[in-house]
């Protein structure tokens, strides 16, 4: 990303597709003098005012709009510096002549999350809370919304510095008896050290061993659909996306590769994966299907493993969920290896009720969030964070000399600033921030 701090910069919050409005966003040190430039005097701040909008106010020699323009001064602002907003008319010819007057005046056009970016520098928000705001843009169903909202308002931010504040006072103490260590401080001082680096380990392990829940919410539950050849996998999927998105034959053999189709469950984003029927076979072709269905059965978070009739299949695959097909037409089992089976017919429609209520239930189990429990982890990045910080604390337990307790502690506090950006964080400034759209 080509940042510069001190250049004032513009984009197009809105989309570009037809509409009545189009929101232009200018930032920087030089949007007072720009402003003026094509309003003729700043409104008050944070007051909506309509304006005419030319390409120099000083002379009037070329309309461009009459906008809602919002006048924005540093630091309260979203980015932290001075900052207005044109409420245009969404024409494209408008939004070009606006974005050509800005440019002759000295404004470049942002780079993605550029916005963002400048609000982190300047302390508006940390790392966390950006790639919350990043989430919330993203949010395609109502459980994604809850979380990035949460995310963007410093839940999990505020448990990362709580986390942060007790190791400074940790250290704080550590340091007293290194460096005073005739001052005879109380003999429990350590002992309560230590009390208090377990007692972190604990709530980093709890946090932790969320089961992925909040990166399941962010990315989407997986369902792997496995079985043998003609046990009605493709007419299920065809059911849940409600569409003929997989070819149905009798044929078996019918599907190659896997089939993916999005949705959403009990307001949670959900993906299901039709995959090649499981078993022994000389074909090069289907035998790599039934390679690939074994992948997705490997790496799905839950599995709907369909058989027909009273078809048994030798093995169950762990916590997955049985489906019987063709009950219409064979006596379904109530339970196969001690695992409960759901009977349906995808040709009658029988049983798909239960069905849905059963797979509802299944991603409330594998994205609910326990009362009263910590935030939820919602980034690879963030886990890393904290597996680095317990990992130091561990290792400061085990260190029998003062100072190299006291190096373990200030690892640990580096870990948890990565997450948030309180320390060096340069290397991954750009891969967070060039995720998000213009304008943001």
């Amino acid at each position: 990303m080509a940042y510069q701090h001190n250049e004032t910069i513009f984009a197009l919050s809105t989309g570009l597709e037809r509409a009545a409005i189009a929101v232009m966003r200018v930032s920087g040190a030089g949007s007072a003098v720009l402003l003026q430039q094509l309003c003729g005097t700043l409104p008050a701040p944070r007051r909506a005012v309509l304006r005419r909008v030319w390409r120099d106010s000083a002379v009037k020699d070329n309309l461009l709009d009459e906008a809602v323009v919002i006048w924005f001064p540093g630091p309260e602002s979203y980015t932290g510096e001075d900052g207005f907003e044109l409420h245009l008319h969404a024409g494209p010819a408008i939004i070009s002549a606006v974005a050509e007057a800005l440019v002759q005046s000295g404004a470049r056009p942002a780079e993605p999350g550029e916005f963002t970016r400048r609000a982190f520098t300047n302390g508006r928000m940390d790392l966390v809370e950006a790639e919350g705001i990043a989430d919330l843009i993203a949010a395609e169903t109502e459980s994604q919304r809850k979380l990035a909202l949460a995310q963007s308002d410093g839940a999990l931010s505020k448990l990362y510095q709580n986390w942060r504040e007790r190791l400074k006072y940790i250290l704080a103490y550590q340091e007293a008896l290194i460096d005073f260590p005739d001052e005879n401080l109380p003999q429990e001082t350590e002992q309560k050290l230590t009390d208090e680096i377990s007692n972190l380990i604990a709530e980093m392990q709890s946090h932790l061993q969320d089961g992925e829940k909040g990166e399941r919410i962010r990315r989407g539950v997986v369902f792997a659909i496995a079985g043998p050849p003609n046990a009605g996998k493709s007419s299920l999927l065809n059911w849940l996306a409600e569409r003929d998105a997989a070819i149905v034959s009798s044929v078996e053999g019918t599907t190659r590769d896997a089939i993916e189709v999005g949705g959403t469950l009990a307001g949670v984003r959900v993906t299901f994966i039709d995959t090649a029927g499981l078993r022994e076979t000389e074909d090069i072709i289907e035998a790599e299907g039934v390679r690939r269905a074994l992948f997705h059965v490997k790496h799905a978070d839950c599995v709907l493993q369909m058989f027909p009739g009273a078809t048994i299949p030798e093995e169950v695959f762990p916590d997955a969920i049985l489906i019987g097909n063709k009950a219409d037409l064979f006596p379904v089992p109530s339970e196969v290896h001690g695992h409960e089976v759901i009977p349906v017919s995808l040709k009658t429609g029988e049983g798909l009720k239960a069905l849905r209520h059963v797979l509802e239930r299944k991603v409330e189990s594998l994205t609910a969030r326990l009362p009263g429990s910590a935030p939820l982890l919602t980034r690879a990045r963030h886990r890393a964070g904290v597996q680095e910080a317990q990992q130091n604390l561990a290792a400061a337990l085990e260190q029998q000399w003062p100072e190299l307790r006291g190096e373990e502690i200030r690892l640990a506090m580096r870990a948890l600033g990565r997450i948030t950006g309180l320390v060096g964080v340069e290397d991954v400034l750009d891969a967070i921030f060039g995720q998000f759209c213009i304008g943001k």
